[in-house]
Order: C-alpha cells, then sequence, then structure tokens
C-alpha cells in the first residue's frame, strides 16, 4: 500500500513541476495575438526580458505582452493606456 502512495506522490509531483514551467499558450485559430491589453500575470506570451512567457507580465496593459482575444476585436479593446495592437508597443 505505502508503494501506491509514493507512486501517486511523485506523479503529483512530477505534474506540478512541468506545470509551473511558463510557455506559450497554445494557438487559437479563431483569436488575434492582441498587445497591450492583459494584466500582469495574465499575459498569454511574450512579456520582454526577465520573463518565460504566459504569465509573467510583472505590469498590467504591457505593450510587450500579448493576450489572445476574438479576431477582429484587438484594436477596438480600450485600456487605461490606449488601445489594444496587433503588433507590440511601447511602454
Amino acid at each position: 500500500m505505502k508503494i501506491t502512495h509514493v507512486a501517486l506522490a511523485g506523479a503529483v509531483a512530477a505534474l506540478a513541476s512541468s506545470a509551473s514551467v511558463a510557455g506559450p499558450a497554445k494557438p487559437q485559430p479563431n483569436a488575434d495575438k492582441c498587445y497591450g491589453v492583459s494584466l500582469a500575470g495574465k499575459n498569454d506570451c511574450a512579456a520582454g526580458p526577465g520573463t518565460s512567457c504566459a504569465g509573467t507580465s510583472k505590469r498590467n496593459y504591457a505593450g510587450n505582452a500579448w493576450k489572445f482575444v476574438a479576431k477582429g476585436t484587438c484594436t477596438a479593446i480600450k485600456t487605461p493606456k490606449g488601445l489594444g495592437s496587433l503588433t507590440p508597443k511601447a511602454g
């Protein structure tokens, strides 16, 4: 019985360690990458130096971090720092 618990604990630990590695969100065919609209820690990828990808942005509405949004809606999204952009923005 103890071996089962040890195996289960090992499997859970392996899963937890692989889940903590930040990578880009999976491609979404009906979505656009929209820069400057994500909240801190809620980006899907590309957050600049010192970050590894998804969920690693340090600031709200960072111009170098993108989030998937419904196709065709990005440039209409209003934030306190301006509109969303289909390309990285300064700030």
